[in-house]
């Protein structure tokens, strides 16, 4: 059942209701652009700035494993000199076009930044084997992790398989998660690939939002939708077989990597309790906190997200651990940011803010 409100009967939150609507009830509501049916909302696919992140940004494919068939996608922007980036990893649903806001904003101050989409894999350490050969073949020592949803906790996990070696520089963590159990699937993680590609889409499409949303968290959903129509059924059943089986973050394996936490306060995919979790895991992680924008943010609330982000590396200018140009950082800055090193002697993360 799905309910389409007309816009003028909308209340203040310029929203709709979203019920349990199917993966076309869903792309009829959010792609509603005539006349009377909120006209104003904007898709992002015809968007100015994606259309420019298409055409300017090329995208790579590059294969690491034995197998040919693991292709990882990826967009590397910004000045190829810096040898830790900002490495972005989509959440279930996601493609690596995902983040092309990000790509487009932190490009332009100097970052470089990478934006992937994984391979298929069935298994969290065949993943974190082909991510680490991802980065050897970019001859990248260490990295800056964002991850949103799936791809936080591929990025912790990544971050605890390569504790030894440390490949982690710092980990942001955008409604994400430590512990797969929140999704009460573990028993039925390894049916998935069983599954048809209807069946599989229709789980991730249950934690989508629903209630009323804004405008622009409308086309968000609309473009995720459309981003998940593009995953192949091993894609997405492989994805969540890693979201779903059993497994959990070791944080005493990754305690000195500095940790930032994005979450919102409205609704998401996440529990209250799952989110407490996160905190009590990284108690020293910097929190950033958004009022509004669902699963994803880094899509509607891009420009706080940004700042949140950029906020988190300036801790590491002036280090060979930077992921921007130098020459796109003061020397007022670099100045503050030597100062709160020296002063905090790099003892924790809880120090460092």
């Amino acid at each position: 059942m799905i309910i389409i409100k007309p816009q003028n009967d909308i209340s203040s939150s310029e929203g709709y209701w979203l019920a349990n609507a199917t993966l076309g009830e869903i792309k009829l509501l959010v792609g509603c652009r005539v006349s009377g049916w909120l006209t104003e909302m904007e898709e992002i696919r015809v968007s100015p700035d994606y259309n420019w992140f298409r055409s300017t940004v090329p995208l790579k494919r590059i294969i690491v494993d034995d197998d040919d068939s693991k292709v990882w996608s990826l967009y590397d922007a910004g000045p190829k000199s810096i040898r830790c980036p900002l490495v972005l990893l989509p959440p279930v649903s996601g493609t690596a076009e995902v983040f092309f806001q990000q790509v487009l904003a932190l490009t332009g101050w100097g970052y470089r930044v990478i934006s992937l989409q994984y391979p298929v894999y069935w298994d969290l350490l065949e993943f974190c084997d082909g991510f680490r050969k991802l980065l050897d073949h970019l001859q990248l020592d260490k990295v800056h992790l964002f991850g949103a949803s799936l791809g936080g906790f591929l990025a912790q996990k990544f971050a605890e398989c390569t504790h030894k070696s440390p490949r982690v520089q710092s980990l942001l963590l955008c409604n994400s998660f430590s512990d797969t159990s929140i999704f009460h699937q573990s028993l039925t993680a390894n049916s998935f690939w069983l599954m048809p590609a209807f069946m599989l889409k229709k789980i991730v499409l249950g934690n989508f939002a629903r209630g009323p949303v804004d405008p622009k968290m409308a086309d968000a959903i609309d473009f995720m939708v459309d981003r998940l129509e593009s995953l192949s059924r091993s894609e997405l059943a492989s994805r969540l077989t890693l979201n779903c089986q059993n497994s959990y973050v070791e944080p005493h394996k990754i305690q000195d990597v500095a940790v930032t936490i994005i979450d919102v306060f409205d609704q998401s995919a996440l529990s209250h309790e799952a989110k407490e979790e996160m905190y009590k895991l990284y108690p020293e992680a910097r929190r950033a906190h958004l009022k509004t924008g669902g699963n994803f943010p880094y899509l509607c609330r891009s420009a706080e997200v940004n700042l949140y982000i950029q906020i988190h590396l300036q801790q590491f200018h002036g280090t060979r651990y930077a992921a921007i140009d130098p020459a796109m950082v003061s020397a007022e800055e670099l100045e503050v940011q030597r100062a709160r090193r020296n002063g905090d002697g790099g003892a924790s993360q809880q120090d460092q803010r």
